[in-house]
């Protein structure tokens, strides 16, 4: 009911017109008119409008990214033998995604995804790209991220853990993409040690005393980061507050502190280290559950204090992981085993589904129903305007993201993307797009392959057959969606689409 209608009725100015009806109706209007006014005044207070505490509320959010967690290493997405039941508590108390996809393959070019909003084929960063002294190609200053736009609706902004998208006093130093507070490592190569001997803090390198480049040591990253996170809460509780955590967790090398690793050590049968890259670790099955079940007790000490602080119905946290788990047997990781990618084919480095499909988990009290699923079709670069959209902040136009939020929040329309697009100048060339039930995909690219392989999701979530003989229609559609989604980069070459 319109608030102007409400006015209306509430309104003494319709007692002339009825007295001069009837002496029935002046006695009816000096029972009715004082009834009418108290009901005027309740639907007044209650009904939203533009500047009303439920539209306009910043809700703190609160983002937690694994690195190389596959779609199956969670409890509640199938996982049997490593325990995560902090995570799987978000999902119980909230939403859980099932059809929801990271922005690449690998590490920087998703987290550029994430943050810009703008896939692949348009973001800056599109591949992992290590600079000397330390450090990633940095993404330019000019570049949107989420943080700043949340920074200008008043938020306190932190990133703690791994950042990878530019060196420190780089155009993508953390601190110059709108983050208030850096804490972690800055060049993901460093990051392979999870007992490193120094972090950063903003510009300054902390120094880690007792840690060497072990198995273990003194200071655990990912500890320190929880530590950090937590006190960040703390000294901004009063919100808004934007807390991005981008985990160094479960990617190699396998490390984590011995009392977590007892939790399976003697539990999980073992198999002999294949060791390749990374540090050697002896019960390489153990520890690496052990260290997802580390990061888990951290979400639970973060969700710990939101309730603690009385922040719960006023905190939107959402968990995910940035692509697929690694390659089998790499550095003593054992994604068969785990199976961490069932039930999709493909590992980290490939658009097949097993290396972009990744969980999703949000929890909102009192906006988000508990104990749902959605199959709703979304992408990494579908968070940011999601959270403009909680937040009130306005998304840059030249993004490619669709906003979740109805989805989420159970209300009003919810837009689809009639296509999601990666590409890939990496691991042999590959492109990649989710159109409805069909994936389509092109790999080899540089070996001069530009077949276009087709499955259909419905029937074949394996993409075990490909279909594209079966339907040429569908096929002709694609590669045009495949030519006009791509721009050429300078930075990041792709000859073999690059021509316009």
């Amino acid at each position: 009911m319109p608030y102007q209608t409400v006015q209306v009725l509430g309104s003494t100015s319709l007692t002339p017109f009825l007295s001069s009806c009837c002496d029935e109706y002046r006695s009816i209007m000096k029972i009715l008119t004082p009834r009418l006014l108290l009901a005027a005044a309740l639907l007044v207070a209650l009904w939203p409008s533009s500047s009303s505490p439920a539209a306009t509320a910043k809700p703190n959010i609160i983002y937690l990214l694994a690195d190389d967690l596959g779609y199956n290493e969670l409890g509640c997405y199938g996982q049997k033998w490593i325990k995560t039941p902090h995570i799987d508590a978000l999902a119980a108390e909230g939403m859980r995604f099932t059809q929801h996809y990271s922005g690449a393959p690998v590490c920087a070019p998703s987290r550029c995804v994430l943050l810009t909003g703008k896939h692949s084929g348009h973001a800056y960063i599109r591949n992992n790209r290590e600079v000397q002294p330390e450090g990633q190609r940095p993404i330019p200053e000019a570049t949107v991220t989420v943080a700043e736009l949340l920074k200008k609706r008043g938020y306190a902004t932190a990133a703690i853990g791994k950042w990878g998208l530019g060196p420190p006093g780089s155009e993508g130093d953390p601190n110059r993409q709108g983050f208030d507070l850096f804490f972690g490592y800055n060049c993901q190569r460093h990051a392979h040690n999870h007992y490193p001997r120094y972090l950063w803090r903003n510009d300054r390198r902390v120094t880690l005393d007792g840690n060497t480049r072990s198995l273990t040591g003194k200071q655990f990253s990912q500890d320190l980061f929880t530590r950090e996170a937590l006190s960040f809460i703390k000294q901004n509780k009063d919100g808004p507050f934007f807390l991005y955590m981008p985990f160094a967790i479960p990617h190699l090398s396998i490390q984590v502190p011995t009392e977590s690793l007892a939790q399976y050590k003697g539990k999980i049968p073992e198999a002999d280290y294949k060791h390749r890259g990374y540090l050697k670790h002896p019960f390489p099955r153990a520890g690496y559950a052990a260290m997802i079940s580390h990061m888990d007790r951290d979400v639970g000490k973060i969700m710990a204090l939101v309730k603690e602080l009385g922040l719960d119905e006023d905190t939107l946290v959402m968990f995910s992981s940035d692509n697929g788990p690694t390659f089998n047997r790499l550095g003593g990781s054992d994604s068969d085993f785990f199976e961490s990618a069932k039930p999709f084919s493909g590992l980290k480095g490939s658009v097949h589904e097993g290396g972009i499909r990744v969980p999703l988990v949000a929890r909102w009290p009192g906006r988000i129903k508990p104990g749902t699923t959605s199959d709703h079709i979304s992408a990494f670069w579908d968070v940011l305007p999601t959270l403009c959209e909680v937040s009130g902040a306005k998304p840059p136009a030249d993004i490619d993201g669709i906003s979740f939020a109805p989805t989420l929040l159970g209300a009003g329309r919810q837009k689809n993307h009639e296509y999601l697009y990666w590409e890939f100048a990496a691991y042999s060339g590959q492109q990649a797009v989710r159109m409805g039930k069909w994936k389509a995909l092109r790999k080899g690219m540089f070996r001069g392959n530009m077949h276009v392989h087709l499955y259909d999701l419905e029937t074949d979530v394996a993409e075990k057959h490909d279909v594209s003989e079966k339907h040429p229609d569908v096929v002709a559609r694609i590669k045009r969606i495949m030519a006009a989604s791509h721009v050429p980069s300078k930075m990041f070459p792709f000859k073999q689409i690059d021509v316009k």
